[in-house]
C-alpha cells in the first residue's frame, strides 16, 4: 500500500525548509507510521544551523522525536496496522554481534530518523516495524495527554531515562542536572523517579522555578554564582539533606561549554559525569582529576528501544510530566519554529504537528 505523503526537506545550512511531495511505502518487516507530532531537538538545530553533518546526505527531512499511528505495513509488520507508536529516536538493527550483547546504541548500522534516514517532520514516515514502542491510548487518555504529546519521549525523556539508569542512580543518591531545557527538565524528573535528591543549574530563571516544582529539591542560577562558590554552596546543601559528600550524579544535559566546564567542576570522590548535551565547542579539562577523585564519565547516545515502555509508563503514571514542558505547534511553521527555538524565543520544547 502506497501513500501520499510530504515531508519538509534541509537542503543546505541555514537554508529555509522546503515542503515536499513523496510517496511512502513500507517495504518487508517496515511500516508507514502517519505523524501525530514530532518534537524539535537542539540536535536538529546542530544539523541546520550549524553544519553538524547527518549520516545522509543532503536533501533529508530532520526530526528523531516521533510519535504516530501505523497505517500501511510491509510483509511480517502486518500486526501493527493501526497501533499508536512512538518511534525510537535510535533504532539499533537487532542483528550484529553488538546488539545481540545488548549494546544497541553503538550499533553500526543503527538507524536515527533525520540522520541516516528520512525524519518525522513530516505527514507520514517510514521505519522498521522491529523496534516500535506501542502506546496503549486508553492510559493516553487517562493520563490527559494526546498522542502528540508522547513524541517527546522518544529522545527528551528516554534518553535521561538512560542516562539515569546506565550511571546506577537510586534511593538516597544526590543528582546535579545542569540545564534544564528540553533534556534536562526530563532528567531532573527522571532521576527524582529513581530516587535521588535533585539539584538543577541553569541560566534561565524561569525554567528553574519551572523546574522547582516538578522535582528539583534546590536550583542555583550559573549568572549568579559558579566556580567555586557553586561547588559549596551545593556542599552546603548536601550537609543540610544528611546526602552524601561523595558520589555525586552529575548530568550535563545544556550542550553548552559553560555547562561542560560546570559538570566537570563538580567532580568529587567517587562521582559519575554523565555527558548528555551535545556541542560543538571544545572544552579544556584537567582529565586527572577523574584519576584524582576515582571518578567515571559516561557519554550517551540515544536510548535501547527496550526502555521505551518503562519510560513511556513512568509519563503515564504521573511521575514524570509532560504537559507544563511542551507546546504543539503546526508543522506548517516549521520555519519560523526552528528560528524561534535557536533564538531561545521559546521556554518550552516544540512539537510540530502535521
Amino acid at each position: 500500500m502506497s501513500i501520499n505523503a510530504y515531508r519538509w526537506m534541509m537542503k543546505a545550512v541555514n537554508e529555509p525548509l522546503v515542503k515536499e511531495e513523496f510517496v511512502a511505502t513500507a517495504g518487508p518487516g517496515e511500516v508507514v507510521v502517519a505523524v501525530a507530532g514530532c518534537g524539535v531537538c537542539h540536535t536538529d538545530l546542530g544539523f541546520y544551523y550549524d553544519g553538524v553533518r547527518t549520516n545522509s546526505e543532503l536533501p533529508l527531512a530532520l526530526g528523531h522525536e516521533i510519535s504516530g499511528r501505523v497505517v500501511a505495513a510491509g510483509a511480517g509488520a502486518e500486526s501493527w496496522l493501526d497501533q499508536a507508536v512512538i518511534v525510537p529516536a535510535v533504532l539499533p538493527c537487532g542483528e550484529c554481534d553488538l546488539c545481540k550483547r545488548g549494546k544497541g546504541t553503538i550499533c553500526r548500522a543503527q538507524k536515527m530518523p533525520g540522520n541516516d534516514i528520512q525524519g518525522g517532520f513530516a505527514s507520514h514516515i517510514v521505519v522498521p516495524a522491529r523496534d516500535l514502542c506501542p502506546v496503549d491510548e486508553a492510559k493516553l487518555a487517562s493520563a490527559g495527554l494526546e498522542l502528540a504529546d508522547v513524541s517527546v519521549v522518544a529522545d527528551a525523556v528516554t534518553t535521561p531515562y538512560q542516562a539515569v539508569y546506565q550511571a546506577g542512580v537510586g534511593e538516597g543518591d544526590l543528582a546535579i542536572v545542569i540545564g534544564v531545557g528540553g533534556v534536562g527538565s526530563y532528567c531532573v524528573q527522571m532521576a527524582k523517579a529513581f530516587g535521588a535528591t535533585v539539584i538543577a543549574i541553569d541560566i534561565d530563571q524561569a525554567k528553574l522555578d519551572a523546574i522547582s516544582e516538578h522535582g528539583a529539591a534546590k536550583t542555583f542560577n550559573a549568572r549568579e554564582i559558579g566556580g567555586r562558590d557553586l561547588k559549596k554552596a551545593i556542599s552546603a546543601f548536601v550537609r543540610d539533606q544528611g546526602l552524601r559528600s561523595t558520589e555525586w550524579f552529575i548530568f550535563e544535559c545544556s550542550g553548552s561549554k559553560a555547562g561542560q566546564e560546570t559538570a566537570y567542576g563538580l567532580l568529587v570522590h567517587g562521582a559519575t559525569l554523565s555527558v548528555v548535551g551535545f556541542t560543538m565547542a571544545k572544552v579544556e579539562i584537567r582529565l586527572s582529576n577523574l584519576m584524582a577523585f576515582h571518578a567515571r564519565a559516561l557519554g550517551n547516545w540515544g536510548c535501547l528501544p527496550e526502555h521505551y515502555p518503562g519510560a513511556l509508563d513512568l509519563v503515564l503514571q504521573g511521575k514524570i510530566a509532560l504537559k507544563p514542558f511542551i507546546e504543539q505547534r503546526p508543522l506548517e511553521e516549521i520555519n519560523e519554529i526552528f528560528a524561534a527555538v535557536h533564538d531561545g524565543k521559546m521556554s518550552k520544547r516544540a512539537i510540530l504537528v502535521p
